[in-house]
């Protein structure tokens, strides 16, 4: 589909802030990469400033990311419990990376840049990040292997998320993966990590 002027202002935008930083990154930049004329004001037909441009990135994909998140849980409410665990648990955990690796531009603007616009942060913070941990909670409860596990289940949700957020930014900033492990150990590890929650007579059955 074609995208719309907007789009591709906030689009390109996000793509300059990250590669350059948000205060490096001049409108008329902003402008020749969405195909404007740059310097010919055409950015402030959609927005009234570039500090506009960056807040809109952040409130669309936060509104993206809720949809994403509900639309994945319904997903895999569908699948059926018959379906192997483990095999559900790897399905999660790279989901995880997929959706942390599709925001790897935001992430880099994230850490470069909003610490100067606090009302930015709250907006990742609650539209981005927390939906991906409520996310995780909610589908350890919702499994029926878990039902018996009375655990700090938002507790839980930190750790196993922060992991895979913590695999995606350490391999864009430092270039490999922590550990130097690939991905397919890591998902392995993280199931099986997972698989430890399980209630004892539960862990093993599996076994």
């Amino acid at each position: 589909m074609t995208r719309s002027t907007r789009e591709r202002i906030i689009d390109e935008a996000l793509r300059l802030f990250a590669e350059r930083g948000y205060s490096a990154t001049s409108v008329a930049e902003i402008e020749a990469a969405s195909g404007l004329s740059p310097g010919a004001g055409g950015l402030y037909r959609h927005f009234k400033s570039k500090y506009e441009v960056l807040a809109a990135a952040m409130n669309e994909h936060a509104t993206r990311t809720r949809a994403q998140i509900a639309e994945t849980l319904a997903e895999m409410s569908t699948v059926d419990a018959s379906v192997d665990l483990e095999e559900r648990l790897a399905h999660l955990c790279r989901a995880g990376l997929a959706k942390v690796r599709e925001e790897s531009e935001l992430t880099r603007v994230f850490f470069r840049d909003l610490s100067q616009f606090p009302e930015l942060v709250a907006i990742v913070r609650e539209g981005l990040l927390q939906p991906m941990f409520d996310a995780i909670t909610m589908w350890f409860r919702a499994q029926p292997e878990y039902a018996e596990a009375e655990l700090d289940w938002p507790a839980i949700g930190a750790v196993l998320g922060g992991a895979v957020v913590h695999y995606r930014l350490f391999q864009e900033t430092v270039g490999e993966p922590p550990g130097r492990a690939e991905r397919d150990r890591f998902v392995a590890s993280w199931v099986r990590l997972a698989l430890g929650l399980l209630p004892r007579p539960a862990v093993q059955a599996i076994g």
